[in-house]
């Protein structure tokens, strides 16, 4: 925003500024988090702390001082963000989503070598996981992990004292509690999800994400363990059989030097998709509906068939343990959502969702695609709001940056849903 515009705008920044950071003990703190975001919504390519307090007419430290060494709570002040998220942007999932942030030095906490999607390659970065409510209008990031490394946790060094002794200055100079450890990034995401409905007891929503959480076993399962319904994108690499498959036990002499008899198995063998290759639905015409197996339809761009899932392949270290079966060996059922658009000689995409056996196809597709409402938000964090442009090396300081980064882009929804709304009072 130009100054002129946020003059205009900062009676409803003001009084949106109070209900977020009511929380905070202090006057001074609350007016320091309105100013703040003010400094993140100005115009500006930096959004770090100098260039800030430049358009702010401030001195920095005061800006510094408020995310890096003082004590309040962001996470109350999620849960503000939260319930205002319930109840103004109406959201129909949570989704589930990373974004990475290039980093120069090692001194940052979580930095270390990992794939940037940034950079296009490995590099030096941070990642930071995050909940989202997500409607088709809106979305707001509710709550914030940052991703934690193994070169991170002096825990797990195994015997390597002198490495462990290393990682350990290193988290206390950057601020590390003792309690944030390594952990998975879909681990990450169950425990957000854990805070987000146990502790401050928001709805239970249909939780959405790309396929590096879909592909990981242990998240499925931890969601629908948790109750949630769920509709996740698998790479074309997860197996999946026919809802009609029965379990058969291969014949076992008992001779052999095997640790257990062999466990079931389904037959027929996996398939890449719903319909077999002689029987492919022919390219239809913009409007018509493409006839699949017997009994099914097919709209243009995207189709659905009711079969179990089976366990991801271990192709990352996310996959995690394969799928539990039931005592005959069963697995658990599933919706398998297909998009084969009529120009490409197979699919593209693949989901694999929990939703109620009777959702209608054009539901479970709007759902399993909502997520993608996350990516244009996730531009404007970084690139307008300044989300990784934070270059302070504290831990507690990171998520406080990142929770005044998610108010402001709230901000930014409420003017965009309801801009001529009157200043209040």
């Amino acid at each position: 925003m130009t100054p002129e515009e946020m003059e205009e705008v900062r009676p409803r920044l003001e009084a949106f500024a109070a209900e977020m950071l009511g929380p905070l003990a202090r006057r001074d703190q609350r007016a320091k988090g309105e100013l703040y975001l003010r400094g993140l919504m100005l115009d500006g390519k930096r959004k770090s702390m100098q260039p800030m307090a430049e358009r702010l007419g401030v001195d920095h430290q005061q800006l510094q001082q408020f995310v890096s060494s003082s004590t309040w709570d962001y996470s109350m002040v999620r849960e503000r963000l939260a319930r205002w998220a319930a109840a103004h942007t109406s959201p129909e999932a949570y989704a589930i989503d990373d974004v990475d942030f290039p980093k120069d030095g090692y001194d940052s906490p979580g930095v270390a070598r990992m794939y940037c999607g940034a950079l296009g390659k490995r590099g030096n970065c941070q990642i930071g996981v995050s909940v989202n409510m997500i409607s088709d209008r809106a979305s707001s990031a509710v709550d914030w992990r940052l991703f934690l490394p193994e070169s991170w946790d002096d825990a797990k060094q195994g015997e390597d004292l002198l490495l462990a002794e290393s990682i350990r200055r290193r988290r206390t100079k950057a601020g590390v509690p003792d309690t944030a450890r390594h952990r998975e990034k879909w681990r990450l995401a169950l425990d957000m999800l854990d805070e987000v409905r146990g502790e401050w007891e928001l709805p239970d929503l249909p939780v959405v994400a790309d396929a590096g959480y879909g592909d990981a076993t242990g998240f499925r399962e931890g969601l629908t363990e948790r109750g949630l319904t769920y509709a996740v994108a698998v790479k074309a690499t997860t197996t999946a059989h026919p809802g009609d498959a029965t379990p058969e036990r291969p014949p076992y002499s008992g001779r052999a030097a095997l640790p257990c008899p062999p466990t079931p198995s389904r037959t027929p063998p996996c398939a890449p998709w719903p319909w077999p290759p002689d029987n492919r639905p022919p390219a239809p015409s913009p409007g018509a509906r493409a006839a699949g197996p017997p009994g099914a339809t097919r709209p243009p761009r995207c189709a659905r068939s009711f079969w179990p899932c089976g366990s991801a392949r271990p192709t990352a270290p996310s996959a995690g343990p394969p799928v539990r079966r039931s005592a005959d060996g069963a697995l658990p059922q599933c919706w398998l959502l297909v998009e084969w658009p009529p120009d490409s000689a197979e699919p593209t995409d693949y989901w694999l969702s929990t939703l109620p056996t009777d959702s209608p196809l054009y539901d479970l597709v709007r759902i399993a695609k909502i997520r993608w409402r996350v990516e244009h938000d996730y531009r404007e964090l970084k690139d307008g709001l300044g989300l990784d442009h934070f270059e302070g090396r504290n831990y507690a300081g990171w998520h406080r940056h990142a929770t005044l980064a998610s108010l402001a882009q709230a901000f930014c929804t409420l003017l965009r849903t309801d801009p001529k709304a009157p200043a209040p009072a």
